[in-house]
């Protein structure tokens, strides 16, 4: 399939480069998986990786990793089959974010919160004659999806908005000050939260799609940043209006549990994993390198490389059954209570922070082995960025709160065993 890139500027859009504009000549029918991720691994060793030191450093977006995804058709891989997408499980979703990770974090940090939202309209607009339009258009043109869930004034709590949509016959005004708004000036279009109306609770929420012609984005803080900088998620004041159907059906309370709290905690998971496999990845080659300098010894290095593989397999493990445990209940529409349970909001909490622990933890013992040709930045056994993007998992949405949410849930939830 060709792509044709087409000049589309946006004179409202903050960004001052030009934002490109992808239409497809003709759309084919869904790629298979095996060729989805074929393209994934081919883009991160020629795309991800080798600019991956230039977007750290610059703190800028991975634009060539993302226009490689986007010919791939990578964007469009959790849109249903009939809509036109791959239609892609959440574990080959967690597949395409772990190994765009051992290339660039950012660029897979990305690709999983776009993923997120694409499963936020697919699982919950499915029935909406808008949503199924616009997924077809973002099969079609390939859109990219940004996040806007935190806000100025509530700290942190994405359960919770001061913002709220004006609704007035068929059109929306939707004004928000966010604290963080994932890549939203790269994006063509934006999830955003919100109360449901002027006299809705705080926690009484609907989620709209913003689009990009749809509104105007005001940064309103700097994105330097120790790790993830490639990500590109300042502050922003969003001023939007549009049609009410553009507001996702259902309350966000439904989609958080039933889509979003799964999709973060499992592709972010599979990510901060591919950052640890790189990181062992290289540990290896260091302590193969040792081995080929005094053929017949077994390097003082290998033992612990053995340790951290293990730990490496243990953090995959726990990903890659959370994923197929929800691939098995999404499906059944009356087994999706269980994505409401406490047993199910308990094992993604813990699931987060094991992994968003576990991740640092690889690199730091990675680290030690290779000793200080990880520590160079000129080195081709460079550590320090996946370190450092390694350390934002405990971060995002903090650990802390995690675990406070865990512990007020143990109080009264009594089948631990």
């Amino acid at each position: 399939m060709s792509i044709i890139f087409e000049a589309d500027v946006l004179l409202k859009h903050p960004n001052k480069r030009a934002l490109k504009h992808y239409s497809t000549q003709e759309i084919k029918p869904p790629r298979s998986f095996s060729k989805l991720l074929a393209s994934v691994r081919k883009i991160t060793v020629e795309v991800a990786a080798v600019h991956a030191a230039d977007v750290d450093h610059q703190a800028r977006f991975p634009e060539e990793t993302m226009a490689a995804l986007r010919k791939a058709l990578v964007l469009s891989a959790a849109v249903p089959t009939h809509l036109g997408g791959a239609g892609c499980t959440l574990l080959e979703l967690a597949q395409l974010c772990s190994t765009l990770a051992q290339g660039c974090g950012s660029s897979a940090m990305v690709l999983a919160m776009h993923f997120i939202q694409v499963g936020c309209i697919a699982r919950h607009g499915q029935d909406d004659d808008f949503f199924k339009d616009y997924l077809r258009d973002l099969v079609k043109h390939q859109y990219l999806l940004g996040s806007m869930t935190s806000e100025v004034g509530t700290y942190g709590d994405t359960r919770s908005s001061i913002c709220s949509v004006e609704r007035t016959d068929d059109r929306f005004i939707l004004n928000k000050d966010a604290t963080t708004g994932s890549y939203c000036g790269f994006a063509d279009g934006i999830l955003v939260t919100t109360r449901r109306d002027h006299d809705a609770a705080a926690n009484d929420q609907v989620l709209v799609l913003v689009r990009r012609e749809d509104c105007t984005l005001k940064q309103t803080t700097s994105w330097d940043t120790l790790g993830m900088r490639g990500t590109c998620s300042p502050g922003f004041r969003l001023e939007s209006a549009g049609s009410i159907k553009q507001i996702i059906p259902g309350p966000y309370a439904d989609s958080s549990a039933r889509t979003m709290v799964p999709f973060s905690h499992i592709l972010w998971a599979s990510l901060w994993w591919g950052i640890s496999a790189d990181a062992v990845s290289k540990a290896a080659n260091f302590v193969r390198g040792q081995a080929r300098d005094k053929p017949g010894t077994m390097p003082p290095t290998a033992t612990r490389l053995a340790e951290v593989s293990m730990q490496l397999d243990t953090m995959k493990n726990n990903w890659q059954s959370a994923a197929q445990a929800f691939d098995s209940i999404a499906p059944d529409a009356t087994s999706q209570d269980q994505f409401a349970s406490m047993a199910w909001a308990l094992r993604m909490n813990n699931l987060k922070i094991s992994c968003s622990e576990a991740a640092p933890q690889i690199v730091h013992r990675a680290l030690q082995i290779v000793g200080i040709m990880g520590y160079k930045n000129d080195s081709p056994l460079s550590l320090g960025r996946q370190y450092r993007d390694a350390l934002s998992g405990s971060l995002m949405i903090s650990n802390d709160r995690v675990a406070a949410k865990s512990a007020s849930m143990l109080l009264v939830y009594k089948d631990v065993a």
